[in-house]
C-alpha cells in the first residue's frame, strides 16, 4: 500500500477516534449533533472517493461491480446529506414520516445487484442478458414491496407508528437478505475476494447492528445524534475507506471446475417466485379487513401495476430465452455436421495413407528393373548400330527415363512427413533442373530457350521437392514434343505482383497427339507438392502449341528475406542451351 493510502487511513482513524471521544464526553447539544452529522458525511465522502479509482481502473464486469457498490454508497451519502440539512442547517428534527427514507431503503438494492454479478467466479455459459433481466425482476419486486407496505402509511393515510413499524420491518428484511448474500459469497470465494467479501460483511453487519441499536434507543427515548449509539454507524462508514484502499481483487481466470449454471437457474427461479408472490400479496391486502378500504384498494392497484410491469419483463425474458435456445440448437447442429465431416476426412486420410504405403512399396520394387533396363539401353547405344536401330535404342532409353521419373513421382507421393523449407532462388533452381535434364533434351534434339526475370523474389519451400517438380515438368514437356519436328521449349520466369510465375511452353505446330492420361499421375504429384507450398499448376493446350504449363508460387517479401544465403542444389557449370 502506498504512503498516501497510509496517510489517508491514518486521517480516517484519527477522525473516528475523535468521534468516539466526543460522543463519550459531550452531552446532548446542537454542537454535538452538528459535529456528528458533519463527521459522518465526511466519512462517507471518503469512502466514495476511495472506491472511485477501483471502478476507473477496472473493465467489463469488474467495473460494473464497483460502479454498483459506489452507487449504493452514494445513495447512503445522499440520505446522510438530507439528514444533515435538517439537523444542522434547518436546526430541526428530521420528520417522523420522512420522504427521504426511500433513498435509505434503495441504497441496498445496487449492493444486491453487485453481489448478483458474482465477479469472483468466471463468466459461465448462462446467458448474461437473461441473468441481468432476472436481477432487474428482483429489483422491481423490492421496490414494489416498499411501495406496498410503507407508502400507504406515508401518503394514503399518514400514521407515524404504522409507518415506522412497516419501514423497519421491510428494511430489516432487506438487510438480512443482503447479509445472507454477502455471507454466501464470503464462504464460496477464495484469496483476495474472500478478504473483500469478509470486509463488506463486517461493514454491513456493523451498520445493521447500529440501526437496530438506534431503533431500540429511539423506542426508549434515549437516542440523540452524536450519542454512543452512533459509534457503530461511524465505524461502518470509516470501514468503507479501508475497503476502498485495501481491495486488490481482479477478474478471475476461467476454471473448468466451476459449476455456476445452477446459480443462474436459481436466480431465474427466485424471479419466478417473485412474480407468483404478487397474487399472494393481493389476497393478503384484500383479506385484512382491519385496514381501511382505500388502503386495500391502493395496495391492490399497486399489485396490478407491478404484475403488468413484471409480466412484460417475463415475456421479454422468454423471448430472449427462445433466441438463446435456438442459437444453441443451431450451434449443436453445426457441431454434429463438423464432426461428421471430420470423421470423413480422417477416414479419407487413412485410405490415402494406405494407398501411399502401397504405392511407395511398389515404386521401390520397380526401381531395380528400371535401372537394369536403363543400363542395357545405354550399353546398346554404345555398340555399333544402324541408324534405324540407334533411333529405336534412343527411344527405349527415353521411355525408360520417363518411367523412372514417374516412379520418382510415386515415391514423392508416398511420403508422409513435411520437409524443411527455406528461402529459394527460383531462377537458380530452374537452371539446375535444365542442366540435370540435359541428356534427355539433347538426345531428343530439343532446343531450350530460357528467359529469367532478374527481379524475381525468392520463394519459401523445400528445394529438393521444387527441383523434382521442375524436372518432372521438363520431362513431361519433352515427352509431349517427341512427335513434332519443330522442337523448341521455352522456359520463362517472371514476376506478377508478389507471385513468381514459371511457364513452360512449346512452339510446335499442329494438333497434339499426346494422351493426357500419361501425364495425369506425374502432374498430380507435382500439384500435391505445389499445394504444400501454397502454389498452383495449370496445363493448357492452345492452338498451335503442344502444351503450356504454368506454375505460380507466392514470393517472399524482400524486407522479410534473410540476409544469409540459402542452400539450393546448383550446378555451377555453364549451360549450353542449344
Amino acid at each position: 500500500m502506498s504512503k498516501r493510502s497510509n496517510l489517508w487511513l491514518g486521517a480516517v482513524a484519527l477522525v473516528l477516534l475523535t468521534f468516539v471521544v466526543v460522543a463519550l464526553t459531550l452531552r446532548q447539544s446542537f454542537q454535538l449533533t452538528a459535529f456528528c452529522d458533519i463527521v459522518e458525511t465526511l466519512l462517507l465522502v471518503s469512502g466514495v472517493c476511495s472506491l472511485l479509482p477501483l471502478a476507473l481502473r477496472s473493465r467489463g464486469r469488474m467495473r460494473l461491480f464497483w460502479s454498483l457498490i459506489i452507487f449504493g454508497i452514494t445513495l447512503w451519502l445522499s440520505y446522510q446529506l438530507m439528514w444533515t440539512y435538517y439537523e444542522v442547517f434547518l436546526k430541526s428534527e428530521v420528520p417522523d414520516i420522512f420522504a427521504g427514507d426511500v433513498v435509505l431503503f434503495l441504497n441496498i438494492v445496487p449492493l444486491m445487484a453487485a453481489l448478483a454479478l458474482r465477479p469472483h467466479v468466471p463468466r459461465d455459459e448462462y446467458s448474461a442478458r437473461l441473468g441481468r433481466l432476472d436481477f432487474a425482476l428482483l429489483l422491481v419486486w423490492w421496490f414494489y414491496l416498499y411501495v406496498l407496505i410503507v407508502i400507504p402509511w406515508q401518503y394514503v393515510e399518514p400514521n407515524v407508528a404504522a409507518y415506522n413499524r412497516n419501514l423497519n420491518a421491510v428494511y430489516l428484511t432487506e438487510k438480512v437478505v443482503f447479509l445472507a448474500g454477502l455471507a454466501t459469497c464470503w464462504y464460496r470465494s477464495r484469496g483476495a475476494w474472500k478478504k473483500l467479501y469478509g470486509s463488506l460483511f463486517g461493514m454491513s453487519f456493523c451498520y445493521s447492528a447500529s440501526s437496530a441499536l438506534a431503533n431500540w434507543a429511539i423506542a426508549r427515548n434515549v437516542y440523540y445524534s452524536g450519542s454512543l449509539y452512533d459509534v457503530p454507524l461511524a465505524v461502518a462508514m470509516a470501514w468503507l475507506t479501508w475497503i476502498g484502499l485495501r481491495a486488490e481483487v481482479s477478474e478471475p481466470q476461467p476454471d473448468a471446475r466451476e459449476v455456476s449454471t445452477v446459480y443462474g437457474v436459481w436466480v431465474a427461479r427466485f424471479g419466478m417466485i417473485a412474480v407468483f408472490s404478487l397474487p399472494l400479496f393481493a389476497a393478503w391486502s384484500l383479506s385484512n379487513s382491519a385496514l381501511p378500504s382505500y388502503i386495500r384498494l391502493f395496495r391492490l392497484g399497486v399489485t396490478l401495476v407491478a404484475a403488468l410491469v413484471m409480466g412484460v419483463m417475463v415475456f421479454f425474458r422468454q423471448s430472449l430465452l427462445d433466441r438463446e435456445l435456438l442459437r444453441l440448437l443451431n450451434h449443436s447442429d453445426e457441431s454434429v455436421t463438423n464432426l461428421h465431416r471430420l470423421q470423413s476426412q480422417i477416414l479419407q486420410s487413412e485410405k490415402m495413407a494406405s494407398i501411399g504405403q502401397l504405392v511407395g512399396g511398389a515404386a521401390h520394387e520397380l526401381n531395380n528393373p528400371i535401372t537394369a533396363m536403363l543400363g542395357y539401353s545405354d550399353l546398346l547405344l554404345s555398340t555399333p548400330l544402324s541408324s534405324e536401330q540407334e533411333l529405336m535404342a534412343t527411344k527405349i532409353g527415353q521411355q525408360v527415363r520417363r518411367t523412372r521419373s514417374l516412379v520418382a513421382s510415386l515415391i514423392s507421393f508416398a511420403r508422409q512427413g513435411p520437409a524443411p523449407k527455406t528461402a529459394i532462388d527460383l531462377n537458380t533452381l530452374v537452371r539446375t533442373a535444365i542442366k540435370l535434364a540435359e541428356p534427355q533434351w539433347q538426345a531428343q534434339k530439343v532446343e531450350i530457350r530460357p528467359q529469367f526475370d532478374s527481379s524475381l523474389p525468392r520463394v519459401f519451400g523445400d528445394s529438393n521437392q521444387l527441383l523434382q517438380v521442375c524436372l518432372q515438368l521438363i520431362s513431361n514437356g519433352l515427352h509431349a514434343m517427341s512427335e513434332y519436328d519443330g522442337r523448341v521449349l521455352n522456359i520463362v520466369t517472371e514476376r506478377q505482383a508478389a507471385v513468381c510465375v514459371l511457364t513452360l511452353s512449346s512452339e510446335n505446330a499442329g494438333k497434339p497427339v499426346v494422351d493426357d492420361s500419361e501425364h495425369s499421375l506425374a502432374l498430380s504429384a507435382c500439384r500435391g507438392i505445389l499445394q504444400e507450398h501454397r502454389g498452383s499448376l495449370n496445363r493448357q493446350t492452345p492452338a498451335g502449341q503442344a502444351f503450356v504449363l504454368t506454375v505460380e508460387l507466392p514470393g517472399i517479401d524482400p524486407a522479410l528475406q534473410p540476409s544469409k544465403k540459402t542452400t539450393t542444389p546448383v550446378l555451377k557449370q555453364s549451360l549450353p542451351y542449344a
